[in-house]
């Protein structure tokens, strides 16, 4: 591809990041060449973000509802899995999953609940009542 014909496309990341491309040059030398983007990525990455906003709007219904805990809410906010939030914590993942319950949530002390609280980087209030206003 010649340096003219990289695409400028815009997407969600404009204004944040551009990317590296590698294009030819008048002189037929392969040069690298900063890109806004191009149509098929910016469609691509509308999907996954579109997929993350209707995961995290399940999880705080499933929240509310009262058949999960803050916890896998916060988790699809922050874009972590239980893996993540294990290593993070120090809890086996096999914990992590039980405190996503509600029934289990509800049970746990301050010191523990402390550790999520600090790692999605909100006060344990905020954790005990997400949607508190």
């Amino acid at each position: 591809m010649k340096k003219s014909e990289i695409p400028q496309d815009k997407s969600l990341l404009e204004g944040f990041t551009r990317e590296v491309d590698y294009a030819v040059d008048e002189s037929g030398k392969y040069t690298s060449v900063l890109s806004s983007g191009w149509e098929v990525k910016t469609s691509a990455l509308d999907l996954a973000w579109d997929d993350i906003k209707l995961r995290v709007k399940e999880a705080e219904e499933k929240v509310r509802s009262g058949q999960a805990s803050p916890v896998l809410f916060f988790m699809e906010l922050r874009l972590m899995d239980p893996g993540i939030l294990a290593a993070y914590t120090g809890y086996w993942q096999w914990q992590v999953k039980r405190h996503m319950k509600a029934n289990v949530f509800n049970k746990l002390s301050d010191k523990k609940l402390q550790k999520y609280a600090d790692l999605f980087e909100i006060k344990l209030e905020e954790l005990k009542n997400p949607f508190a206003k």
